[in-house]
């Protein structure tokens, strides 16, 4: 996911200048002890929404397929406004995605919020959400990509469960729908297979089996959130993340961000989903992701596995972020402790 070069290490430079706002907040979230909350399973006939909270929609037809795919699976579907407007390349102005946003949290009718694309814009929301609001009207947050820096603030601010998980533009296969159904209406607590054309697609990083709670999302997101207030506590995770469009050295660069931000030593498992268009543009001259893994990686002796089925692939897992998993890393599996959903 590109960001930006020169924005990028601005933003990241600035976001050192300010290490104690960071650390304090991310200290009292830990010290406050904030209970899990799981949203309402969903069942056929509830009302769903459909939000872009990010980056605008230049395609009408996408928003029509992504209503009858939703509607296929026995769901009302009500839009948003967002989904009509384009502020640049943001759907909205930031005061309409966040409004849009609590208000769909509020509305009793919708049962669950399905977010349309990625793009860029989410953290640009975070400080004009109600957490308040969010924490008493739990519903089903669903997205990826971009929308990393809204699954995860509101899961450390509130304690609520949120979904990565297929958006409106990207492929809904039978493997993709399958786990959303699964995990958001039948309430199974899945262990995370494999497509049989992709069973040995993964490649262990470090051996061993751990459990921990699962959170992640976005690479590029997360590193780009370094110092805020809206990052979880790390220690005992299980970190999983997904990455496209970034070269190797890129790659580099934000893990190296997280383990200097105190992210790596802290967690108790890693998973790296399927990187796509990960590869250097000049390999004589770099490191593969699957190197630049590695250094990062197997000094921690954590269990540890590249090839999830997460992120910017055609077949898509639904995982739940704030959930409790086991995962063993020399057979790339996940299985969730719990189901997801009350």
């Amino acid at each position: 996911m590109k960001l930006n070069r020169r924005h990028f290490l601005t933003t990241a430079a600035l976001a050192s200048l300010y290490p104690l706002v960071g650390a304090e907040a991310q200290v009292s979230s830990d010290e406050a002890f904030i209970s899990t909350i799981k949203p309402p399973a969903l069942k056929v006939g509830d009302t769903v929404a459909i939000s872009s909270p990010a980056g605008a929609i230049w395609d009408v037809a996408q928003i029509e397929k992504f209503s009858s795919i939703l509607q296929s699976l026995g769901f009302k579907v009500k839009l948003g406004e967002t989904l009509k407007q384009q502020y640049g390349y943001f759907a909205g102005t930031d005061e309409l995605r966040a409004s849009e946003i609590n208000n769909f949290f509020l509305d009793k009718e919708v049962k669950a919020i399905f977010c349309m694309k990625g793009g860029w814009g989410c953290a640009r929301i975070l400080d004009k959400l109600n957490y308040e609001l969010i924490r008493n009207n739990p519903k089903v947050l669903m997205g990826f990509s971009d929308i990393t820096s809204l699954l995860t603030a509101i899961n450390s601010r509130t304690g609520l469960i949120t979904f990565l998980g297929p958006v409106g533009n990207s492929g809904w296969n039978d493997f993709t729908s399958d786990y959303v159904k699964r995990i958001l209406i039948s309430r199974q607590a899945v262990t995370y297979g494999y497509p049989e054309e992709e069973v040995d697609s993964f490649y262990t990083i470090n051996d061993g089996t751990c459990k921990g709670v699962l959170v992640g999302g976005n690479l590029t997101v997360l590193a780009s959130m370094m110092g805020s207030q809206y990052l979880p506590s790390w220690k005992n995770k299980i970190l999983f993340l997904e990455e496209t469009g970034e070269e190797p050295y890129r790659i580099d660069r934000m893990l190296t961000q997280l383990k200097l931000g105190g992210v790596l030593e802290n967690i108790s498992g890693f998973v790296f989903g399927k990187c796509v268009k990960c590869e250097a543009e000049e390999p004589e001259k770099a490191f593969t992701l699957k190197q630049v893994l590695e250094q990062h990686i197997i000094p921690l002796k954590i269990p540890a596995f590249y090839g999830a089925m997460i992120g910017h692939i055609v077949n898509k897992y639904t995982v739940p972020v704030g959930v409790m998993a086991e995962m063993d890393a020399s057979t790339g599996i996940i299985k969730l402790s719990e189901n997801a959903v009350s």
